[in-house]
């Protein structure tokens, strides 16, 4: 059977703000929901025919609290069909991307077995300010003493429960095992947050945010919400400080919350269609998904896991490293794009250059996603056609999208 590779034709995401930002108004869904409006709003062609989305397809790490079926809530809410089938997908960080390689194979292997034109939804959402605290013990009881609250975000999120650490702790390790210094953790954060600044200042997002409703202003209930439309973390920093901060995790250790990715609300949509199909409806493909890849080590070792899973994705493309142009790898902490960026002997010049997570932010939910719309921003405001996206993910693991650029 000839494969019918998966193209992107349409994508969007919202701002992404800060914890108890301006978005923390809003549930996962909700997010996830003004996403895909985004981006079936944004899918046009000269026909004005749009194909059916079929299938769904969304992240969502923190769903506790969320309510049933957080993807089937984020489809409902943007107005699409009740017969759209709709899946959560929880592989921590990477889940964004991981919904993005599941809609991938659900059109290569055409399960629908039709040849009508027909989409598929993916992506990733999280609010991580609404996600509560949990008291483990309210079903049996507390006979005596004090009862203690769990917060979801750390124990859901950022802890591994294999070496019941904060996964900060990992990242620690990493520094030592790849000797990268404080000074290097925060040269690099401040180089993305730079890059974060300018990319917002020339407008280079402009073309994958949605624009959402902030919250109600309060006593002006007559008067509309202000329109968020500009990620809020990077223009919150002061970076003269940044190399002052503590260690986060470890009392001498190296990585701070300067140098480590934030917690935020966000999400991210794509629709992707067999690239034949998109063509005969008179839509234009912007990307092709080329190839992908998973990869598991060891829990502890999951910081350098995206270099284990990039070379599979760029074997599986036909390719070699020297082949790709570009590369977003997650920045879940400074450390992890600079050790991956080591081990695969990358150009650091060529590496998130539009920032990352430490300083646009990291919706664990969507940033999987996230990094794949970027990465076309890149591509195609460098004229460039070939690029991989990485994200590693909790429990010792990572995914990788190769992506050619069309349009």
């Amino acid at each position: 059977m000839n494969k019918s590779h998966a193209v992107i034709v349409s994508f969007a995401r919202t701002p992404i703000s800060k914890f108890q930002g301006g978005l923390s108004h809003l549930t996962a869904p909700q997010l996830g929901a003004a996403a895909i409006k985004g981006a079936i709003a944004r899918m046009s062609n000269d026909i004005g025919n749009k194909p059916k989305i079929v299938e769904a397809y969304l992240g969502n790490v923190l769903s506790a609290g969320v309510g049933q079926a957080p993807c089937r809530q984020a489809v409902l809410g943007a107005g699409l069909p009740e017969n759209t089938i709709c899946t959560t997908v929880n592989k921590v960080c990477a889940s964004g991307m991981k919904s993005i390689m599941l809609a991938a194979q659900t059109i290569e292997a055409n399960v629908h077995k039709t040849s009508d034109p027909i989409a598929v939804l993916a992506g990733g959402m999280e609010s991580m300010s609404n996600t509560p605290h949990y008291l483990p013990t309210s079903r049996t009881g507390t006979n005596l003493g004090h009862a203690k609250l769990i917060d979801g975000i750390i124990h859901d999120g950022l802890w591994d429960p294999y070496g019941d650490v904060h996964m900060g702790n990992c990242a620690e390790k990493c520094a030592v095992e790849y000797n990268i210094s404080r000074e290097d953790q925060d040269r690099y954060a401040i180089e993305s947050y730079s890059r974060a600044r300018d990319a917002i200042e020339s407008g280079a997002f402009d073309d994958e945010i949605v624009p959402v409703e902030g919250p109600k202003k309060r006593g002006k209930s007559n008067d509309p919400p202000d329109m968020i439309s500009v990620d809020e973390e990077p223009i919150s920093v002061n970076l003269e400080k940044l190399p002052k901060l503590r260690a986060a995790f470890q009392k001498d250790g190296t990585v701070t919350a300067g140098n480590a990715s934030s917690i935020n609300d966000g999400a991210s949509a794509f629709i992707l269609m067999g690239e034949e199909q998109a063509i005969s409806l008179g839509l234009t493909p912007l990307a092709r998904i080329v190839s992908y890849a998973d990869a598991e080590g060891a829990p502890d070792q999951f910081t350098t896991a995206p270099a284990s899973a990039v070379p599979i994705a760029v074997d599986r493309a036909g390719m070699t490293l020297q082949d790709i142009e570009y590369h977003e790898i997650n920045e879940a902490f400074s450390v992890v794009a600079l050790a991956n960026s080591m081990i695969m002997n990358l150009d650091m010049n060529k590496v998130n250059v539009m920032g990352g997570a430490v300083s646009l932010g990291h919706p664990i939910g969507m940033s999987g996603a996230r990094i794949v719309g970027t990465l076309y921003q890149v591509l195609k405001k460098s004229d460039a056609t070939v690029g991989a996206a990485s994200i590693c993910n909790g429990g010792g693991g990572a995914s990788a999208i190769v992506l050619e650029r069309l349009n």
